[in-house]
C-alpha cells in the first residue's frame, strides 16, 4: 500500500469511531484532511449529525467545503472524540506531534475530548521519537 492510501485507510479507521450526535475536535495535517473528507461524506450520505471544532484555519475551511457543521470550545466546552494526526510514533504509542501555528489549539482540544484518536499511517513509525 503505497502512502496515501495508507493516509486515506486511516482516515476512514478513524471516521468509523464517528456516532451520530457527537462533537468532535478537528485536527490538521494531510491525514485528517482526507478524515474530514470521509466525514463530510458520512454525515451527507448517512444523514448523520455531528459539529466540529477546528484546530485551525486551514481546518476549519476543510471542514466547510465537505459540510461538517462548525462550533466553538466556548459554545461546546466537552468534546466525545479527537481526531488528529502526528509527526511520530514509536511502538508504545508515545507521539509527537508538531509545532505548528495549529500545536496550541490541538493541545486544547485533545484536552476537552473525552477519547482522542490519532491518525497515522507506516512511514510516521519509529524506533525512537525524535528521528523523523
Amino acid at each position: 500500500m503505497d502512502r496515501d492510501a495508507a493516509k486515506q485507510a486511516a482516515a476512514e479507521a478513524a471516521v468509523h469511531l464517528v456516532e451520530d450526535g457527537m462533537c468532535l475536535g478537528l485536527g490538521s495535517g494531510s491525514t485528517t484532511a482526507y478524515a474530514l473528507e470521509f466525514l463530510g461524506r458520512r454525515i451527507q450520505n448517512d444523514d448523520l449529525d455531528v459539529r466540529g471544532v477546528a484546530t485551525s484555519f486551514a481546518t476549519e475551511r476543510r471542514a466547510h467545503a465537505h459540510g461538517i457543521p462548525l462550533t466553538s470550545l466556548d459554545d461546546t466546552p466537552t468534546l466525545d472524540l479527537a481526531l488528529d494526526g502526528a509527526d511520530e510514533v514509536d511502538e508504545v504509542f508515545r507521539l509527537s506531534k508538531g509545532g505548528g501555528g495549529a500545536h496550541s489549539r490541538e493541545k486544547v482540544v485533545a484536552r476537552q475530548a473525552d477519547r482522542f484518536a490519532v491518525l497515522v499511517d507506516p512511514t510516521k513509525e519509529v524506533d525512537r521519537l525524535g528521528t523523523h
